[in-house]
């Protein structure tokens, strides 16, 4: 069966399995994928077309969690319904921490209110004025009408409505020879550092972490590992998210060294905050797919799924199931 095969009424339902408590034990998650993306954002399937691979995967509970947008959760959670997938709203926001852009993962078990919808709204326009000034930067480089060409790409990938991000200018730039492959795009011209890298103009992060609490909903940061920073400027990081209101961390966040979870899971223990996991599931065909990542290390972190916020929601979807 293809990724994108439509969902069969046929199949058996999703067991849902106890979550566990604690990482206590050598043990893989199971049934469960906190981070993922879908063509509301910049990820390679629609909603639908995420949900139904995830329940061939085996999944009972997942987050969607698109770049500064919740576009598609609705979507997402008419298709869960019909899969028997608990889907918990979400979304991935870009934010500043001094002058560096940090993602955190806003769980939402009520979904988005006034204060995170006036969020998305501001992050939309900012990813707008964002778009149009890559493209300006892309044209320097040779790349005649980029923002047409990158708009192209997005439409060609079924996401041709929402704001354009690098991935789209990354596809147009190989498409016109100017880069070999999207690795080579993001080398030369997108990542940090390059001419691509346009530093959008992101909220202060102790501003998006409000939002995320006025409306109920619990904010994680988003893969941690992954900022280049030293394990001393990681807990200066991390100690200010807790003072924005920050309640978690993603121990797990696709495949990544253990030892480096172990020393993550050390800090998430001094620091009292919740562990979460997630794949960052994108497109098809790459090594990563939904629910698919390391096995967490063995801690006493308590997982996010155990906060008194997020539990009764999965116990409650796991009941009408």
């Amino acid at each position: 069966m293809s990724d994108s095969s439509p969902i069969s009424a046929s199949r058996k339902p999703i067991e849902f399995r106890p979550l566990p408590e604690r990482f206590d034990s050598d043990i893989e998650v199971p049934d469960i994928d906190l981070h993922m993306h879908s063509t509301a954002s910049d990820g390679g399937m629609a909603p639908t077309e995420l949900v139904a691979l995830a329940a061939r995967r085996g999944l009972s509970r997942m987050s969607l969690t698109d770049h500064d947008s919740m576009e598609g959760i609705f979507e997402a959670q008419q298709a869960a319904r019909a899969e028997g997938i608990s889907l918990l709203p979400g979304c991935e926001l870009s934010v500043r921490w001094r002058n560096q852009t940090i993602h955190i993962v806003a769980l939402m078990p009520e979904g988005a209110g006034d204060a995170l919808s006036a969020g998305l709204k501001q992050q939309h326009e900012a990813r707008e004025r964002r778009s149009h000034e890559i493209a300006a930067r892309m044209e320097k480089l040779g790349l005649e009408n980029a923002f047409e060409r990158a708009r192209e790409q997005a439409t060609l990938s079924g996401s041709g409505d929402r704001p354009l991000s690098r991935p789209d200018f990354a596809r147009a730039l190989v498409e016109a020879g100017i880069a070999r492959n999207l690795q080579d795009a993001f080398k030369r011209h997108l990542g940090a550092g390059q001419k691509g890298d346009v530093k959008a103009h992101w909220p202060e992060m102790e501003e998006a972490v409000g939002w995320v609490r006025a409306d109920g909903g619990i904010a994680v940061m988003a893969h941690p590992m992954r900022y280049k920073l030293t394990r001393t400027k990681r807990g200066e990081l991390l100690r200010d998210f807790i003072a924005a209101g920050g309640e978690g961390a993603e121990l797990v966040s696709g495949f990544q060294n253990i030892d480096r979870a172990r020393d993550l899971a050390r800090q998430l223990d001094e620091l009292g905050l919740y562990a979460s996991v997630g794949s960052d599931f994108h497109f098809p065909g790459g090594p990563l797919a939904p629910g698919s990542m390391s096995p967490p290390p063995r801690t006493k972190v308590p997982p996010v799924w155990c906060h008194p916020r997020i539990a009764p929601f999965f116990a409650a979807d796991a009941a009408s199931m």
